[in-house]
């Protein structure tokens, strides 16, 4: 850290830092939160699954293969036809709301992960 000062205004006590300081201390209060929300066991997502979401593929699908699945283990555990599953992930159909909803259930992910 570089220079601090302290500052008294009005009977408050106020600390002055650089904006790169300020930074610093945003991103570590940062990683402390989510390091906080992995401990409480929120799921995080490894590279490659990331880069694929990124890259615009299924989400579907992206998510299937994570979890090691085949289409056809999704199509049994969302209780969903391995014809329509196939079709959501190569963008056929969109898929209902309650469609999505039993693949994310199946996939053990929040629906706006699939939707």
């Amino acid at each position: 850290m570089g220079e601090i000062q302290k500052l008294t205004i009005d009977g408050k006590g106020y600390v002055l830092l650089s904006e790169d300081d300020y930074q610093d201390l945003v991103d570590i209060s940062e990683a402390r939160a989510a390091k906080a929300r992995i401990g409480a066991g929120e799921e995080t997502w490894p590279e490659d699954v990331v880069k694929a979401l990124i890259a615009g593929e299924d989400p579907v699908r992206v998510f299937r293969k994570h979890r090691g699945m085949s289409i056809k283990e999704l199509a049994e555990k969302s209780g969903l036809s391995q014809p329509y599953l196939s079709e959501i992930e190569t963008g056929k159909k969109e898929g209902s709301l309650d469609a999505l909803r039993s693949i994310a259930s199946a996939l053990d992910v929040d629906l706006d992960d699939v939707a």
